[in-house]
Order: C-alpha cells, then sequence, then structure tokens
C-alpha cells in the first residue's frame, strides 16, 4: 500500500471561484465582464471533463477562496495557500501526498490528456518539467518531489514574460524538461487566436 501511495501521479486544476469581476480581469477589459465569466466557466468545467476521470491520475482542485460552488463530485477540492502564485504553488505541492505532480491552470482550453501523459513521463527522469505559455509564462509546471520537495518559485515575476525564465534560473542544477507550448487565455487576442484554431479543420 505504502509504495502503491508512493507512486501515484496528482494533478491540480488551480482555479478561482466563478464570479462576476473578480477573476479574468484583463480578458474581460476586452470582451466585458460577463463575457469573461462566460468564458471562465466553460473553460474550467470542459477541462475538467476531459482530464478529471483519467484513472492514470488523480485529479485535484485547487480554489480560491475556499468556498461552495460548481465544483464536480467526486474530485476532491482543496484551498490555495495565501500568497502570489508561487507560494500558492508551493504550498499545494507540499501538502499532496507523495508522489509526482502536476499543476496546471484551468484557463487553458488546449490541455488535453496527452499533455499531461507528457508531463508525467518527463518527471520519470527530471526533477521538474514546464509547458510554456506564449506570454513567456507557463501553463504547466511539475515537480517530481523525490527524494524532497523543491520550491523554485521564489522571486519570480508573475504575471511578466520574464516568469519561466525566473523559475528555470531557480532550477539551476536541478534536471527540468518542457514540453508543449500552449496559449494561456489572459486577454483578448489571445482568446481570438483560440477562435481561429478551434475552427480549423
Amino acid at each position: 500500500m505504502g509504495e502503491r501511495m508512493a507512486l501515484s501521479r496528482h494533478l491540480v486544476i488551480f482555479a478561482r471561484l466563478p464570479r462576476l469581476g473578480t477573476g479574468k480581469r484583463r480578458l474581460a477589459a476586452h470582451i466585458g465582464p460577463v463575457e469573461a465569466l462566460r468564458f471562465q466557466r466553460w473553460a474550467l468545467s470542459s477541462l475538467i471533463r476531459r482530464l478529471g476521470r483519467d484513472p492514470r491520475w488523480t485529479t485535484w482542485l485547487a480554489v480560491t477562496p475556499f468556498q461552495g460552488g460548481p465544483w464536480p463530485a467526486g474530485i476532491p477540492v482543496i484551498a490555495q495557500p495565501k500568497g502570489d502564485l508561487g507560494r500558492r504553488m508551493a504550498g499545494v505541492a507540499r501538502a499532496l501526498p507523495p508522489g509526482p505532480v502536476l499543476i496546471v491552470g484551468g484557463d487553458i482550453p488546449d490541455i488535453r490528456p496527452r499533455h499531461i501523459a507528457a508531463g508525467f513521463a518527463a518527471l520519470g527522469n527530471h526533477d521538474a518539467v514546464f509547458g510554456p505559455a506564449l506570454d513567456g509564462g507557463y501553463w504547466l509546471v511539475g515537480l517530481k518531489r523525490h527524494p524532497r520537495v523543491i520550491d523554485p518559485f521564489d522571486g519570480v515575476r508573475w504575471s511578466s514574460r520574464h516568469a519561466l525564465a525566473d523559475t528555470l534560473a531557480n532550477l539551476k542544477g536541478y534536471r527540468t524538461a518542457l514540453i508543449d507550448t500552449l496559449d494561456d487565455i489572459d486577454d483578448g487576442d489571445a482568446l481570438r487566436r483560440f477562435h481561429q484554431r478551434a475552427a480549423c479543420p
């Protein structure tokens, strides 16, 4: 039983409680708060449908604020710790049961199960894995968490083109891997690119 627990894979979807005017502010500035909320709800629910029941990993929802919401039954819901994004991700990574962990955002509609499988596969012989985003950040971060949990998020310039480079700099001396680059839907331009991709055969 202990060996099985040690080999468990954990996928964590970071999500903000969908409420009008409280999330996706950059996107709302381009398309309005109602449409931004509609996109937020659709992106999160479709991502959970695609990834949440996959038997290859356990899916968790890490939410803020931690209160009742439209969360699906059967998927454990945990609170995001306080602090900036790095502190919240590091706190969740330390709190989960043993095994490799991947963290993704709830607003990347291009994520497919094959991306998650590739992330876990990379952690087989790397200490950390990243899915780069087009804006210089990353849509996925994964940590092997063995033989210890490392925290690569100190001093990262979040919401900037430097986020991935800063995090990789913190991991000097560790084995890191990159998987596919995807688009983080944070503004109107990213949403238009997604609609163009979705319309292609």
